[in-house]
């Protein structure tokens, strides 16, 4: 009602005063539309998960790159929260339970993939996204059947059992899939272990429409409407920069929309070993990924992008510079996952929505009624 009655008073003001109402309206007219953009209802979702990325983490990724005075691509997101990350059974979550939290937006017992604690499944933001029409797909730097991509698409009690979740991945409606763990795809031949079953599911995939590809050349030269790839996980595959891109790229030829979740593995990792320069790495390969969504998102302003982790691991904290660490040195609680909370940020229409402390669970059930559905 205050724009409508500002926008009528232009065009009844005397002539003398219509310049000046003039400017007012083109002001009141562009933060309408400013302001409808930032909190209207997101057609796309891109949701990058640091595994293990706690806010100490992010603190030594910004120390050891642009400095204490700098800022990451994710310090430039508008929209901060927190995060409490535990799980039904503990105060200390895994990424299975976490990352349910974070697909399903229920607690479960740790291991468990998209389960509730008696075993059943559970609906997921994916599903939800394909209920409404929209592409899906999950890349990561991990193995493509490990807890925080297969929470996504899979519905199991073990992570241990990687060639059943291998098996609902190729069940799933994924348009793209991105990882290391060909293993869990393909038949032992001689002395290369596979699958004991025998089966071959890049075969499959292929049948399916999928191009299947194994290295970083082939990924950028693919033209591929549906993407499986098969990585080494030795890090030679494509970065997390490259494989979100090209998920993008792909997912975003669905005017329908898309969801799509990123992992950077390495700062859980290095956490574990108590590894600085490798976690470092792993928030930094995710801040580079980060920085062409926020570009794509920039232009299609249809797109929320979200930044946050499934918990924290090895409860980093950055102290004052030495000799040998110039940039900060670590200060490390043990090498297990903590009950930390950890941050998340926002970018995009919605954003506004993820403002303050949460718990995991929130996360995608704010997706779901942004896109006006549910996860009950």
């Amino acid at each position: 009602m205050l724009l409508t009655s500002k926008i009528k008073s232009v065009f009844v003001a005397p002539q003398k005063d219509r310049t000046g109402r003039l400017l007012m309206f083109a002001f009141l007219l562009l933060f309408a539309v400013t302001a409808g953009a930032a909190k209207g209802r997101p057609k796309n979702v891109i949701l990058f998960i640091g595994d293990g990325m706690g806010i100490g983490a992010i603190t030594a990724a910004r120390c050891a790159g642009p400095g204490e005075d700098g800022q990451l691509t994710l310090d430039t997101m508008p929209i901060v929260g927190l995060v409490k990350t535990h799980s039904e059974s503990h105060l200390i979550t895994d990424s299975a339970a976490s990352g349910t939290a974070l697909a399903a937006g229920r607690k479960t017992q740790n291991g468990y993939h998209s389960l509730d604690s008696a075993g059943n499944r559970l609906p997921t933001i994916t599903a939800l996204a394909v209920k409404l029409g929209k592409s899906v797909g999950v890349v990561t730097t991990d193995a493509v059947t490990s807890p925080t991509p297969a929470v996504f698409y899979a519905h199991i009690k073990q992570r241990s059992k990687a060639d059943e979740i291998a098996a609902q991945l190729m069940a799933s409606p994924l348009t793209v899939a991105m990882g290391s763990g060909k293993q869990h795809f393909v038949p032992t031949m001689g002395d290369i272990q596979g699958r004991q079953d025998g089966q071959d599911f890049t075969v499959l995939a292929a049948q399916n429409g999928f191009d299947v590809v194994y290295e970083a050349n082939a990924l950028a030269a693919s033209n591929g409407r549906k993407l499986l790839g098969l990585f080494a996980a030795d890090g030679s595959g494509p970065t997390l920069e490259a494989m979100t891109d090209k998920a993008v790229a792909v997912l975003n030829v669905n005017r329908k929309g898309f969801f799509l979740m990123a992992e950077s593995c390495l700062p859980d990792k290095g956490g574990h070993r108590n590894d600085v320069a490798m976690v470092v790495k792993g928030v930094a390969d995710l801040d580079t990924a980060l920085k062409g969504a926020l570009a794509f998102a920039a232009k299609d302003r249809r797109t929320l992008v979200l930044v946050t982790a499934d918990h924290d691991t090895g409860g980093l904290g950055v102290l004052n510079r030495n000799k040998q660490n110039p940039h900060g040195a670590p200060g490390w609680i043990h090498q297990g996952h903590t009950g930390n909370m950890v941050a998340l940020y926002a970018y995009g229409p919605g954003a506004e929505k993820f403002s303050g402390t949460f718990d995991n669970t929130d996360i995608p059930k704010i997706i779901a009624r942004l896109w006006g559905g549910s996860l009950d």
